[in-house]
């Protein structure tokens, strides 16, 4: 039984409005211990594996497997998250894109879906605000994540993901403030990122990226 091997990815975001160099300093290192426990996960698993999984051992396979879920999918969010982000980007996204045209099918106008999807981000709780597709009918939705891998929807893909937890503005805003946060996190939005993830289909990370 093989491993993918993951690796950190790094992102050039510094200079960024509203969140500062320091916060996404953290912000990567938290990520990075994603990708380190990903893999020591997966190598875990692995091991027992290789041979039959006894009654006696059933009870730790579970947890590592449960597990996984969690720290694979906070790896991967996070990469779509710093993915869709960019220095000098932008809360309007130029009209006719191929995500306005999608907000204004689905929710009458880009306005509409920005207010939609900010009243997901201020909910209460620690979690992500997440545009998914839906690749069946070709609909934009907008959810809650709570953690990393409860609410996201099978089949759909991520356009755009903002991350709400609040080791993502905790050095820049108090926990009160997170409506600047999100008015910070718009100013930085890479529109030409979402429509890419449109124009296939959502993000699909490469194995072994």
């Amino acid at each position: 039984m093989s491993n993918v091997v993951y690796k950190a990815k790094t992102f050039d975001l510094s200079g960024l409005t509203g969140i500062s160099d320091g916060t996404l300093a953290m912000h990567f290192k938290l990520y990075e211990g994603y990708v380190t426990n990903t893999n020591l996960l997966n190598e875990q698993i692995a091991e027992l594996g290789r041979g039959e999984i006894t009654p006696k051992e059933m009870p730790v396979y579970s947890e590592l497997t449960r597990r996984l879920g969690f720290e694979y999918n906070g790896m991967v969010l996070h990469e779509w998250y710093f993915g869709n982000l960019k220095k000098n980007g932008g809360g309007q996204p130029e009209s006719g894109s191929a995500f306005v045209k999608a907000a204004e099918a689905n929710y009458g106008s880009f306005e509409n879906w920005k207010k939609h999807f900010v009243t997901v981000g201020k909910m209460r709780g620690v979690g992500w605000a997440a545009t998914y597709f839906d690749p069946v009918t070709g609909r934009l939705s907008n959810h809650w994540i709570n953690l990393h891998e409860t609410g996201n929807v099978a089949g759909f893909n991520p356009v755009l993901i903002m991350d709400v937890w609040e080791h993502a503005f905790i050095r820049d805003y108090a926990p009160v403030d997170r409506p600047k946060y999100i008015e910070a996190f718009f100013s930085n939005i890479d529109w030409a990122a979402c429509d890419e993830r449109l124009s296939r289909g959502g993000a699909a990370r490469p194995v072994g990226a």
